[in-house]
């Protein structure tokens, strides 16, 4: 990786949300202190919207670092759930085993649970991320579950936070008693173009730049116009900038750097994308190779139980590999994270890194951290498998010429063995 060559301790814009790297512009701070305000209120909920890659999570985390030991929490990430499932984890968070509990029994622990900590002088705060995709029967059992309250004041504390359509959500009429006890909304918006340099900025210091400016001064407009001041697109774009200005052996960004980026993430000005436009399918990202002129370094061959799902060509940069539709590759499933791993491409091979990811990725049946790959290696997340093709092998014996197709020799290697 590039940390020796740019004298860095840590990784500068990783994608995991790390507290550490919070900037805390205008509206991340007034929305960090809306979150602080349920500590000492406890008369309603705090609802916080943003676009994806906007920062919620991260703020999260952050203002989770800070919390009071007092300060009983439970945090929901996994959101697409039942009535029944959502009780279930939010138990399980506290401590408890409530599998084999019906609902009555999940109402009944849950009160007590709220009931002796209050006795204890300790408050609880339930944190939902990923709020918008509750259902409407989930969203009416967070409301019940604030019911619990003494003489003076409620009990449970609740953070929503999630995509703009929440606030649609909640404000649908079935959802009318819901909304009336939503005591804060905030919305966090993307950064401006001043906060977006102060960003970039941010995190290359908190990384160890030491006052070094890893980036010409006029770059900034440049990456403030492709991004529109989104965070997580933000780190994408400068750490693949950065990943170019390594293989260059340049120690700082210039703007051809980042325009070189620009075109290797295939992206377009915010101005020229039509509204609504669907995000291309996993046969569509694969096919266009010939957009540019960097060479491809490899292949992932993505398949579950036997069956080949597809492949994505690796050309050097960043692939993120993830649960959500915002992924380079998305992969539908409850054992995969959100943001689940990368797969790092230079011209010195490629490298596959967990993204703090809950069930992890494993090679050769082992969990690993951050692992270099070589050729015929096979990923494991979850109920899926990615097969590494090391395509500069592939050409150097000519294997296009023996055999049938890349995809089907890997398959069947996975049928032999």
């Amino acid at each position: 990786m590039y940390l020796e060559h740019f004298n860095l301790k840590e990784l500068p814009f990783r994608l995991s949300p790390d507290p550490e790297f919070l900037y805390l512009s205008k509206n991340h701070s007034r929305a960090k202190a809306y979150m602080e305000s349920t500590i000492w209120f406890t008369d309603g909920f705090v609802v916080i919207t943003g676009e994806i890659g906007s920062g919620k999570t991260t703020l999260i985390e952050s203002f989770l670092r800070d919390v009071d030991k007092d300060i009983v929490v439970a945090q929901i990430n996994q959101t697409q759930i039942t009535a029944i499932e959502f009780l279930q984890s939010v138990l399980v968070q506290f401590g408890f085993a409530p599998f084999k509990m019906r609902k009555a029994e999940l109402l009944a622990t849950f009160n007590q649970f709220l009931v002796e900590q209050y006795a204890a002088g300790r408050k609880v705060l339930l944190i939902v991320d990923e709020a918008q995709n509750l259902a409407a029967r989930v969203l009416e059992e967070v409301r019940m579950l604030s019911g619990v309250e003494t003489t003076k004041e409620k009990v449970l504390r609740i953070i929503l936070a999630g995509q703009p359509e929440l606030n649609e959500k909640l404000d649908a009429p079935e959802l009318k008693q819901l909304a009336q006890r939503v005591r804060l909304r905030f919305h966090l918006t993307a950064l401006s173009q001043n906060d977006t340099q102060n960003y970039i900025r941010h995190r290359l210091e908190v990384a160890g730049a030491a006052g070094r400016e890893l980036f010409a001064p006029d770059t900034f407009d440049k990456i403030f116009r492709y991004t529109g001041g989104t965070p997580r697109l933000i780190n994408t774009l400068c750490d693949t900038a950065l990943m170019a200005a390594y293989a260059t052996g340049k120690t700082t960004v210039d703007l051809a750097l980042v325009e070189a980026a620009i075109e290797e993430l295939q992206w377009v000005e915010p101005s020229m994308r039509t509204h609504n436009q669907p995000r291309p399918s996993f046969e569509q990202k694969k096919a266009p190779d010939t957009d540019t002129d960097a060479p491809i370094i490899g292949r992932l061959i993505l398949t579950s139980e036997g069956q080949f799902l597809g492949e994505v060509p690796l050309r050097r940069g960043r692939k993120i590999i993830g649960r959500t539709t915002d992924n380079d590759l998305q992969i539908e499933s409850r054992f995969v994270s959100r943001h689940h791993c990368q797969v790092i491409s230079s011209d010195h091979g490629c490298v596959i890194e967990d993204l703090n990811s809950t069930n992890g990725i494993y090679v050769k049946r082992r969990r690993v951290r951050r692992q270099s790959l070589k050729d015929g290696d096979v990923v494991t997340i979850g109920t899926h498998e990615l097969t590494y093709v090391d395509e500069r092998l592939a050409k150097a014996r000519n294997l296009s010429d023996t055999l049938p197709s890349i995809e089907t020799t890997v398959l069947a290697r996975d049928v032999e063995h």
